[in-house]
């Protein structure tokens, strides 16, 4: 399993505490330093079965300095992936991809249902 983070992210060391305390196998990958690339996140959108909308992070400031939230509406799917590509920080976290899904952001319930 991949798990995507930003370290100083309460909700990331939340979700990592949780997947070592039931003693999940992961990989570790820091979301600015090796951002998503466009490909991963096309694939990772299409594997997850949910909107390309839940992969930004809509409570981050760099969302918010961008005007993202009446931006978004108005652009292409093609220009989506290239601004979420362009910097970790818009990107939901953390992410864990797995055998046959990703899951966007951290919700237990969720999370313990494809574990």
């Amino acid at each position: 399993m991949l798990f995507i983070e930003y370290p100083k992210c309460s909700t990331c060391q939340k979700a990592k505490k949780w997947l070592q305390e039931r003693k999940v196998e992961f990989q570790d990958r820091h979301i600015v330093e090796e951002r998503p690339t466009k490909e991963e996140l096309k694939k990772w959108v299409a594997a997850s079965g949910l909107p390309l909308k839940r992969f930004f992070n809509t409570s981050g400031m760099k969302y918010k300095e961008l005007g993202l939230k009446d931006r978004l509406p108005t652009m292409s799917e093609e220009e989506q992936y290239d601004l979420l590509a362009s910097d970790g920080m818009l990107v939901k976290r953390p992410l864990l991809i797995g055998d046959g899904f990703v899951i966007p952001g951290f919700k237990e319930k969720e999370w313990l249902e494809k574990l």
